[in-house]
């Protein structure tokens, strides 16, 4: 589908998303791997390049990840980064070694050859500023290679061969803090390795409607619409592919926010030509999630639980043989065990519906981060009040509880979630932000309403600064606007005593809290 791809083998670096987001900013498509793909896989994905990630290993390490060095001899033009160019040099018969004086941050770049990686970009004396994050360096080149760039504490900053497409660099690119990150970027997937600008929505859109309705043929297609952005411009691009063959089904598991359901069944039936089936499953899903508040427990009965009811409307509507859903690119990525390492966490509209389930899918966005969607939902001529609403998890409010899910902690965070919007909307920041909600902890605390002692609930507010969801960094909310927020709350949601503010970032920390 993509005739210029680069490749991506990821080591285990927290920016590796980073360096797809970059190559695809360019308009060239980006896919990342584990480094354990195999060989033959990576032959077939026929890539224009391959990027080698950094990582937190030290090459020379017992138990240090490795790359079937066969991709050398594939013909592809190749870029280490940070690991990845030790590994490289590793590999091809140099030598690496902890380094004597580790960088860690800004550091400045002497280019010595302004050609290839470096073209277009100022040689010595300028200095260009990086970012460095090691604590091993090359001590020998491996034969063949040449340096072309150098820091105060890495003679070998920078590295090619001199007759096969093969460049490194010690420091990272992908960063922003690294100010010539996006040419040398550019240098590589362009001037090394050929590719062409035709990463476009447009022409996503052209492959992936013929790919569904090749796929699809004259069979029928159920669509899980959430009213998030995801499942809305899943369902209007699989829409554009079959049409009528297309049968979308809402399900209220009861874990919506206020009026959520009725909002966005009123939005479907007014301002789409969609067929929308409503399932109330409210009582169902509470069922199940009695008793239980281990998160991953939780995200299980509730995807499994929408499972049996896309089972049980296939089975009415007959002749049913897809499942379309808005499966992400981060989706994918945080559920992949990369690293011998338990995924991220689960997600249900990822893994276990093909086995569970007698229906195959349909995932036509599992390609795209979050910010391409909203861009290909535009280009699909939606309105922007579908596609700049702010995420909302599949699983909804039952990870925006810790612990127990009950009728009483619902209300709770429901009537929290609903002050949090307005006051964001009003404030004009419901747009600058990625996300912002409510979140009840499964604590409370002591304190005085009136002239009594009260011991309630405590709700935590969360919001994100975010591109892709892959990374996120806590917003800074006016003072003024966090205060209106917590006054309101626990003057108006009864139970609640106690506000406070989320300022982690991701990683460590995930942006729900479950």
């Amino acid at each position: 589908m993509h005739s210029h791809s680069i490749i991506i083998l990821d080591f285990g670096s927290q920016t590796t998303q980073l360096i797809a987001r970059r190559i695809r900013e360019q308009k060239v498509y980006s896919e990342i791997h584990p480094y354990t793909l195999p060989l033959a896989k990576l032959k077939e994905l026929r890539p224009a390049g391959i990027i080698l990630s950094g990582g937190p290993a030290s090459v020379y390490d017992e138990d240090a990840p490795l790359s079937d060095p066969g991709l050398f001899n594939m013909g592809v033009p190749v870029l280490g980064i940070c690991y990845g160019a030790q590994l490289m040099t590793q590999q091809l018969g140099g030598r690496v070694e902890r380094a004597e004086k580790r960088e860690f941050g800004k550091a400045e770049l002497r280019i010595s050859e302004t050609a290839g990686l470096f073209s277009g970009l100022e040689a010595k004396p300028a200095h260009h500023q990086v970012w460095m994050s090691h604590g091993d360096r090359v001590e020998a080149l491996a034969p063949g290679f040449i340096a072309i760039a150098d820091t105060e504490h890495s003679p070998y900053a920078a590295l090619r061969h001199q007759e096969k497409p093969f460049v490194a660099v010690q420091f990272h690119p992908e960063v922003a803090h690294t100010l010539i990150g996006t040419d040398i970027l550019r240098n590589f997937i362009f001037g090394i390795c050929g590719c062409d600008a035709s990463w476009t929505m447009q022409s996503f859109i052209e492959s992936t409607v013929a790919a569904v309705r090749e796929k699809v043929g004259s069979d029928r297609v159920i669509c899980a619409l959430s009213g998030g952005v995801d499942s809305t411009v899943v369902a209007a691009m699989i829409h554009r592919a079959i049409g009528s063959q297309l049968t979308c089904i809402h399900v209220n598991n009861g874990l919506m926010r206020t009026n959520e359901s009725a909002g966005v069944l009123r939005f479907f039936r007014e301002r789409t030509d969609l067929q929308v089936i409503d399932i109330d499953a409210e009582a169902y899903f509470l069922e199940r999630l009695k008793g239980i508040a281990d998160p991953e427990e939780k995200r299980k009965r509730i995807g499994y639980g929408f499972i049996e009811i896309f089972e049980q409307e296939a089975k009415k509507l007959g002749q049913v043989k897809y499942l379309a859903q808005g499966t992400l690119y981060p989706d994918v990525i945080e559920s992949v065990v990369f690293r011998g390492k338990a995924p991220i966490k689960s997600h249900h509209n990822v893994g276990g519906l093909p086995e569970r389930m007698h229906l195959a899918l349909i995932e036509p966005l599992r390609e795209l981060f979050k910010d391409e969607v909203r861009e290909l939902g535009l280009e699909l001529g939606l309105p922007e009040e579908a596609i700049f609403r702010q995420p909302f998890p599949g699983p909804g409010l039952g990870i925006r509880i810790m612990g127990e899910i009950t009728a009483e902690r619902l209300r709770i965070v429901r009537q929290a979630d609903v002050i949090v919007l307005e006051e964001m909307k009003q404030s004009g920041w419901y747009r600058k932000v990625w996300q912002s909600f409510a979140v009840l902890l499964p604590i409370q605390t002591v304190g005085v309403m009136g002239d009594g002692r009260t011991y309630e609930h405590v709700i935590a507010l969360r919001s994100v600064d975010s591109r892709d969801a892959m990374t996120a960094d806590w917003s800074q909310l006016p003072y003024d606007l966090l205060g209106r927020i917590s006054t309101r709350i626990i003057n108006e949601v009864r139970g609640v005593n106690r506000v406070v503010y989320d300022i982690s970032s991701k990683p460590p920390s995930t942006i729900e809290w479950e």
